[in-house]
This record gives C-alpha cells, sequence and structure tokens, in this order.
C-alpha cells in the first residue's frame, strides 16, 4: 500500500491486500447498514465514515488483518468480549485466519454510533 493520497474508499479497499477485500467491504456494507446517514471519506489515509460533523469509524485491511478504529468505551461485558481482539491503543484486530466475529463488528459500529448520537445530540449536518 504505497499511495496515500486516496481519494474514495474504493480506491483505498484496492490498494489493499486483495485477501482483505471481502471482509473490508463487508465491513462497510454493515456501517451503511446502521449508520445510513453516515458519509463516507478518507481520514488519516484510511477509509473512514463521517456522521454529523465527526468521525464515526475507521477501518482498514493489512497483509494478516483488518482493524477497526478507535476502540469504542462498552460496558463490562463488552470489554471482555473485545478483549482478544484489542491490539495497541485504539485498535481491534480481526486476523484473516479467523472467522469474522460479524456481531462483534456490530456491536462496534453500534456503539460509535451512540457516542456520536450522544456527542452531537442527534443533529443532522
Amino acid at each position: 500500500m504505497a499511495k496515500t493520497n486516496f481519494q474514495s474508499i474504493d480506491e483505498y479497499i484496492a490498494s489493499c491486500p486483495e485477501e482483505t477485500h471481502e471482509r473490508l467491504q463487508t465491513i462497510r456494507a454493515e456501517i451503511k447498514r446502521i449508520a445510513p446517514d453516515a458519509k463516507e471519506k478518507i481520514s488519516y489515509q484510511i477509509a473512514c465514515f463521517e456522521l454529523n460533523g465527526k468521525n464515526l469509524i475507521h477501518f482498514a485491511g493489512w497483509k494478516k488483518h483488518v482493524s477497526l478504529y478507535p476502540v469504542p468505551a462498552g460496558d463490562e461485558a463488552f470489554e471482555s468480549e473485545i478483549s482478544k481482539f484489542v491490539d495497541g491503543k485504539g485498535t481491534v484486530k480481526f486476523l484473516l485466519d479467523e472467522p469474522m466475529p460479524m456481531k462483534l463488528v456490530n456491536k462496534i459500529i453500534k456503539l460509535h454510533l451512540a457516542q456520536n448520537l450522544k456527542m452531537t445530540k442527534g443533529k443532522s449536518k
């Protein structure tokens, strides 16, 4: 992934390792389904969705994993569920050689959406 001035999420995904493309498209579709008013953009040179003028969630493809950023705050049960996937400060990493935990991905997206709506008081921009 040498290019760093992506103009769209499609362009970003095309630059990622081929084995990540399907998972990245699945994550993208889930974000669109859960937060249909969110807008696609590139932020920090990775895929991002924005809602109400704030970045909602970032996602990226790497050689051996896909990641979501940042790690959302949740209750103790969520913290326990996500702990095996947290890697470093603010990163959720899903290895390509393991099944994608879509229920957890959905929870992550929904937590980001709730936080965004709370921060922006649900106002559309």
